[in-house]
Order: C-alpha cells, then structure tokens, then sequence
C-alpha cells in the first residue's frame, strides 16, 4: 500500500464531501466564507492526524469491546485542544464556527477513518491517511465556501472580486445556497468520474480488439 497513494487518495477518489458524501453538516453551516471554511478545515485536518496517530499507535491495545468509547475519548482530548487554542488565539474565527468546533467530536470522517483505517494500519500510513483526508474535506470545505461567499457576496476573503456593479445572490450565503452549491458539485464530479469510466472501458476495449487481431 502506497504512502503517496494514501496522502493523494482524499483529494479526489476517496474525497469524503464529494465522493464518500461524509461530514455534510459542517461543510454545509460554516462554508458562508473561504475564512471560515479554512478554519474548519484546518482543525479537521489536526483532528484527523492526531487522532489517527494515537490510535494507531494504541489500536492493538484498546479491547475490541471498548474501542468506539475509547476512540471518540481520543478525538475528543484533540478537539478540546483545537477549541482552547483557536478560543485563546483566534477569538473571531471561533465564534464563527461556534458549536461546530466541539461537534468534530462526532464527525463521521474522523471517527471512520480510526475505525477503518488508523486502527488496522501502521503509523506511517496512518499519518498519510490523515494527512490527505484533511486535505481532501479542507479542499471540498474551501471550493463550496469560495463559491458562496463569491455569488453571494461578491467578495473573497472580504474583497470585492465580481466589482461594485455586481448584484448579490442572497440565497447563495443562505442554507438553500450551501444544499444547491454541494449538489452541482458532487454532480459534476460524478460525470467527471463517468467520463474517466468511459474513457478506461473505450481503452481497454481498443486494447483487447487490437491484440485479438494479431
């Protein structure tokens, strides 16, 4: 199993907003703006690698009959200090994102990732599996904020970007908004995938005519 494989798989092919359709709420409730979305997403992404990290180093430890209690006890220990440091050094960022900062305690990607992969896979791998998870939900997080706060505000990162002429998109910043932008998305990468498909299947096909031939 390829470390690279595992850093790079997030992103794309194993993405858990747009592929594994994982972590919706917060995607959906904070992605108002690229700032908020960038702090949730960083704080996922330390979440996901210390906890990935510790509970590789202890899964063949943990009994199996207590391994969610004592999984959701790790993550919990990073979300209390993720909400203390942003709380201490970022007061704005964190009361932005409010209640979503303790609910990382019960996002589905973290907890499946120690439950599928960092409790069965070595530290290494671990470490590259969150690592690139946090990359992929931070990347999904950023692309639906960067969209919402642009159609709906005509800013990004507090900057006018569409010009002083533009006419906001209110729903864009509203809950419609978040549910339309994640749905063309993930829509839209399921064609690309689709695509891809066709593509391999046209190729393989070519292939097999080609040497059937010979």
């Amino acid at each position: 199993m390829s470390a690279l494989k595992e850093l790079t798989k997030g992103l794309y092919k194993e993405n858990p907003v747009f592929r594994l359709a994982l972590g919706l709420c917060p995607a959906l409730a904070v992605s108002t703006s690229v700032k908020n979305a960038l702090g949730m997403g960083a704080a996922a992404t330390f979440v996901l690698l210390g906890s990935n990290i510790v509970i590789s180093l202890l899964g063949k430890i943990i009994p199996a009959k207590v391994r969610i209690p004592c999984f959701v006890v790790v993550i919990a220990s990073f979300v209390t200090i993720v909400e203390l440091v942003m709380g201490a050094y970022l007061p704005e960022l964190s009361k932005s994102l409010g209640i979503f900062i303790p609910l990382i305690v019960v996002n589905c990607i973290i907890l499946g990732r120690a439950e599928a992969f960092a409790s069965k896979n070595g530290l290494w791998l671990s470490i590259m599996d969150g690592i690139g998870m946090g990359l992929g939900f931070t990347f999904a997080i950023v692309l639906i904020g960067a969209i919402r706060e642009i159609l709906g505000d005509g800013k990004l990162f507090g900057y006018m970007v569409l010009g002083p002429d533009f006419q906001p998109v209110l729903i864009m910043i509203l809950a419609p908004g978040a549910f339309i932008t994640i749905g063309l998305l993930m829509g839209y990468f399921n064609i690309l995938d689709a695509k891809v498909k066709r593509r391999a299947e046209a190729a393989r096909l070519a292939d097999s005519n080609a040497r059937g031939g010979r």
